[in-house]
């Protein structure tokens, strides 16, 4: 974990806190490059009725638009709930750096609990990730919510 991982971690809470203000699954993420926030985005599912929808394409979206590319070399991903085999492909096709997640997902988390989409040594490109950055924060804020849902 480098020095900025937990500063970061926390503007991708943010993100989690607006989709839980329009009842959208509270996920998070930010996208950095050269040590300035690019791109931000949060669960739009629902809203959206699209099941791409999730905060890490969102903010990958929109981080390609600000950097004209689909290329984002050099960018750090920040996103409270570990990816998806979706958005780590995504992550992957889009050539980030660095993928730094708070919550493990045991249930369809890509990048270790559920599977490891980048064990595939086939593969051209090996982001670096890190879990478990603000996990607990991260979790509880999952957590609560559905069981919010569930009363």
């Amino acid at each position: 974990m480098n020095s900025d991982d937990e500063k970061y971690m926390k503007q991708a809470y943010k993100e989690a806190l607006k989709a839980k203000e329009i009842d959208e699954v509270p996920i998070g993420c930010v996208i950095v490059k050269d040590d300035k926030i690019i791109a931000r985005g949060y669960n739009k599912k629902e809203r959206n009725n699209d099941v791409t929808s999730h905060a890490e394409i969102n903010a990958i979206r929109k981080a390609c638009k600000r950097m004209n590319s689909w290329r984002l070399v050099d960018c750090t991903l920040y996103v409270t709930l570990e990816p998806c085999s979706m958005c780590a492909g995504a992550i992957y096709q889009s050539r980030i750096k660095r993928v730094v997640f708070g919550a493990y997902d045991l249930k369809q988390g890509a990048l270790g609990s559920a599977l490891n989409l980048y064990s595939i040594n086939t593969l051209n490109h090996f982001p670096e990730v890190e879990g478990g950055v603000l996990k607990d924060e991260c979790s509880t804020l999952i957590s609560s919510y559905f069981k919010e849902k569930r009363k």
